[in-house]
């Protein structure tokens, strides 16, 4: 098989890069990294490079080339079958890509004022009642998910769509933005694993700041 290999932007603030990247590691799927950083609002001109949208993440696996992390996440499903990147029952699949998609095109509050910053110290901010309802219908769905398929991860074993949420992880930490008992216990299994500490250790050893994410 051809080498697969992962173009990602900064660790600390590139939250569409860390949906592959963390899945990928997480499930024990090899790959080379390419890590091209940005340090302005519209990215980095060298991504045209090799990104047709000009934006991270993309995937390169011999001559094809795969944008956008939910598209990643299907490809190395269907490279990957046993390996779990999605449930293997089609109804608990169905439920995964839902709430994968809806963390894809919603939540836009909780996006725009509570950017990933992995280096952040946590500390309580004042959010809008928008990024409030936000945080309210994740612990719903992640609540549901937990008791429905008994945790520790959204659906048992991680897959597909804790690292369509692990972002959101990041977010619901550092700005102190949930004291829900169900789903800090979620959170704490997430930031536990080998895959996500390794990508935390190097966000925090990064010098690039983005003024715009600083919060």
């Amino acid at each position: 098989m051809s080498e697969l290999v992962l173009y990602i932007g900064n660790k600390n603030y590139s939250s569409w890069s860390f949906r592959p990247w963390f899945a990928m590691r997480a499930l024990g799927i090899e790959f080379r990294e390419e890590l091209v950083p940005f340090d302005m609002k519209a990215g980095n001109p060298a991504f045209s490079a090799f990104s047709p949208t000009n934006k991270v993440p993309v995937l390169k696996h011999g001559e094809h080339t795969i944008w956008e992390s939910l598209a990643i996440l299907e490809y190395l499903n269907d490279l990957f079958y046993e390996v779990h990147v999605w449930p293997h029952e089609h109804d608990h699949r169905a439920h995964a890509r839902s709430i994968c998609c809806e963390m894809l095109s919603g939540f836009a509050a909780l996006r725009n004022e509570c950017p990933m910053n992995m280096r952040r110290t946590p500390a309580a901010l004042d959010v809008s009642d928008a990024a409030r309802r936000d945080v309210a219908r994740i612990e719903e769905i992640w609540q549901d998910c937990l008791e429905r398929y008994d945790g520790p991860f959204l659906f048992g074993h991680i897959s597909a769509a804790d690292a369509m949420f692990a972002p959101v992880v990041n977010r619901l930490d550092i700005y102190c933005l949930t004291e829900n008992r169900v789903v800090r216990s979620y959170m704490d299994h997430m930031k536990g694993l080998p895959a996500w500490q390794e990508w935390e250790a190097a966000s925090r050893a990064e010098e690039w700041i983005v003024d715009e994410d600083e919060v």
